[in-house]
């Protein structure tokens, strides 16, 4: 669960250092190097990170090698993209475009540009008439069906139905400067690899037809993200393998086909360290209260789940603990909603013990409330040991 170098690192902060997110990017190059092999050779996908997972530039740089692309989807990562990798491929996608975000795409020269509404996609091609500027797009579909047994299902705000979507072909035409590539599909997250394949199956017996009628040549088929994280079992993985080898069954010639994967890239690389202050009972239930809380690590709030986490026993840690008992791990913040994890067993934990929560490299501190209460900011440790 956690890694040896994690697990040394975390022994020898500084008190002043915790709490700490703590990232194995020799790790992180590993997963990212059996990816990459898992998703090659003929009708193998382009492979766009999605940034919205986790930003930072030590993060980016990690996967640049391994992946096509950079998928982004709001103005500022766009900004931020471009200055950690100024020749990246980068792919833009999310509803609530503005005007100002739309002509920094075409002056940052974004790849292609995932189009959400027929009125987005008359300002975007009014903005590049005005610059002069040809754009390469995709058209974001939403297509009604069975999302049972996603994690989240995209609904209404993104993308058009396949009525709307019929509107875009006159704009097109009145537009020859905005060039359509294709099709975008983001329908859920949180699928197994077969759950995942039977998506892609239904988003391109959708696409491909729609865009032969549009006369796109070599179409390109965006098939999103969504690849499940379990967050109660770190060892159960997505199947790269079987998800390769099933899109290039899908695969025809003269087609690519793309996909924006995140939280199943990056999750596994990233650790949050913190220390424990307190261990009380209170109405026969035992609760550890550690330094920071969900304000720097909002995913187990989020999804309230209990996140993975292991206790690093130290030799400095007091007497005060418990041992072989369940415990619900909380922050600092007050309320009761600022829970980790609850009625874990342990085999022991006390004041002082580190605690070291796992899959904390996506969707955790990029997504929490930093400033309520306003607690210190965690410390960032990047650890780059070598890996073949």
């Amino acid at each position: 669960m956690i890694t040896d170098v994690v697990a040394a690192h975390a022994r020898t902060l500084p008190e002043e250092d915790f709490p700490a997110f703590v990232y194995d990017l020799g790790a992180l190059r590993s997963h990212a190097k059996r990816i990459r092999s898992a998703l090659s050779g003929p009708g193998a996908p382009e492979i766009f990170y999605a940034a919205k997972a986790n930003p930072d530039a030590q993060i980016l740089r990690t996967l640049e090698p391994f992946v096509d692309g950079i998928e982004v989807a709001s103005g500022g990562e766009l900004e931020h993209v471009r200055a950690i990798l100024p020749s990246a491929r980068i792919a833009w996608g999310g509803p609530g475009k503005t005007d100002a975000e739309l002509k920094r795409a075409l002056e940052l020269d974004v790849e292609r540009i995932h189009v959400e509404s027929p009125h987005e996609l008359t300002r975007l091609a009014n903005l590049a008439r005005a610059a002069d500027r040809e754009v390469d797009v995709l058209l974001r579909v939403n297509l009604a069906g069975d999302r049972a047994g996603a994690v989240l299902a995209m609904s209404g705000p993104f993308g058009m139905d396949p009525k709307l979507i019929e509107s875009c072909h006159a704009i097109l035409a009145a537009s020859p400067w905005v060039r359509l590539r294709g099709i975008h599909a983001h329908l859920a997250s949180g699928l197994d690899a077969l759950a995942l394949l039977r998506q892609a199956a239904e988003i391109l017996e959708w696409a491909r037809p729609w865009a032969d009628k549009a006369g796109v040549e070599a179409p390109e088929f965006n098939l999103g993200g969504g690849m499940a994280v379990d967050y109660s079992d770190p060892n159960r993985q997505f199947d790269w393998m079987a998800f390769g080898q099933g899109l290039q069954e899908l695969a025809t010639p003269g087609e690519k086909l793309r996909i924006e994967p995140g939280r199943a890239v990056s999750v596994y690389a990233g650790w949050y360290i913190t220390q424990a202050m307190d261990v009380k009972q209170a109405h026969d239930h035992w609760y550890a209260i550690l330094r920071g809380g969900t304000h720097h690590f909002r995913t187990p709030v989020t999804k309230q789940h209990n996140q993975p986490f292991t206790v690093l026993p130290q030799k400095s840690s007091t007497e005060l603990g418990i041992t072989s008992q369940p415990v619900t791990l909380v922050g600092q913040l007050c309320t009761p909603k600022d829970v980790f994890a609850r009625q874990v067993p342990v085999e022991q934990i006390r004041v002082g013990d580190v605690v070291a929560f796992a899959m904390a490299g996506a969707y955790a501190w990029n997504i929490s409330h930093h400033d309520f209460l306003m607690h210190p900011k965690p410390t960032f440790h990047y650890l780059d040991i070598a890996t073949p």
